[in-house]
């Protein structure tokens, strides 16, 4: 008589193999929901855009086009989005745009949150004079309403690349300080602060160690919305001829300069409109979707 081959059996009491860890970019994603997949998609595509976009193309079509593109031309298989007012391809011009709205938005935010926060740190550490001051000149920084003050400073100072991305954050590390301060001074009255100055543990120590740790997930939430802020002031600042300057430009100066061909050849400028709107909705849809916030969220309700 034949007897098949069975599965070995456990032990009794022996607990089953933990399953095989995730790759940190799976878990990572799996915490989306499918909105925020597809908003994260389309971050990712224009990132990608400013990084790789304009050397991939060649410079003559960033500046001056091929010259076989008729003005304002309509949208055709030769050129995607139509042309601009000077023949160009609005494809070539709106790639090179996110190099400078994305690239531009970016150094500026990172710089706003970066001050703000190590700002905040250190007024929460030190506390009662430190504090109070540094909260008195940045709540004055609050008052100046912001497109005022960047149209002081680049009427003033030029609007280079340089200057608007000091402009921007300048004008957006008060609402990065606020936030962080907040955050920060009550993780500063928590037992576990106490204990390390007890210790005798500097400073430094306390902000670095102690503090930053817990206050990074929101600040990076806030991170994402002060981008779409600076996105948005630059777009103005553009729109209204102050911000990048020809012949470089950016999504907020394409639409200023195709703006008299809406009614004949919108794709000049509704694409780089679009280009803004689906850029500032992808972020907003990342951040309200990122893991740990929506399971803070679900563990609220």
């Amino acid at each position: 008589m034949e007897t098949t081959p069975t599965s070995p059996t456990l032990p009794a009491g022996t607990p089953p193999a933990p399953p095989a860890p995730r790759h940190p970019i799976r878990r990572l994603l799996s915490g989306f929901g499918v909105t925020g997949l597809i908003g994260l998609a389309v971050l990712v595509f224009w990132v990608l855009a400013a990084l790789v976009g304009p050397a991939l193309l060649p410079a003559h079509l960033i500046t001056s086009g091929d010259g076989n593109g008729d003005v304002f031309g309509p949208m055709s298989a030769a050129h995607w989005f139509g042309t601009d007012y000077l023949g160009r391809d609005m494809f070539v011009r709106v790639v090179e745009g996110a190099r400078y709205t994305v690239g531009v938005a970016l150094v500026a935010t990172l710089l706003a949150s970066g001050t703000g926060t190590v700002l905040a740190l250190f007024a929460a550490a030190m506390g009662g004079l430190v504090d109070a001051t540094l909260s008195r000149v940045l709540d004055t920084l609050t008052a100046i309403p912001s497109k005022m003050f960047a149209l002081l400073m680049v009427a003033g100072f030029g609007s280079s690349v340089t200057m608007l991305v000091l402009t921007a954050a300048i004008i957006y590390v008060p609402g990065a300080y606020r936030i962080a301060r907040s955050l920060a001074v009550n993780i500063n009255a928590l037992d576990y602060v106490t204990v390390a100055r007890t210790r005798g543990e500097g400073t430094l120590y306390i902000m670095l160690r102690e503090i930053l740790p817990n206050i990074l997930g929101p600040m990076l939430a806030d991170l994402g919305l002060r981008f779409v802020y600076v996105v948005l002031l630059l777009a103005s600042l553009s729109f209204l001829g102050l911000g990048i300057q020809p012949p470089s430009a950016d999504w907020g100066s394409l639409v200023r300069e195709n703006i008299g061909a809406l009614p004949d050849a919108g794709a000049s400028v509704i694409v780089p409109a679009l280009a803004i709107a689906s850029l500032t909705i992808a972020v907003n849809i990342v951040i309200d979707n990122l893991p740990g916030r929506a399971a803070r969220e679900r563990g609220g309700r």
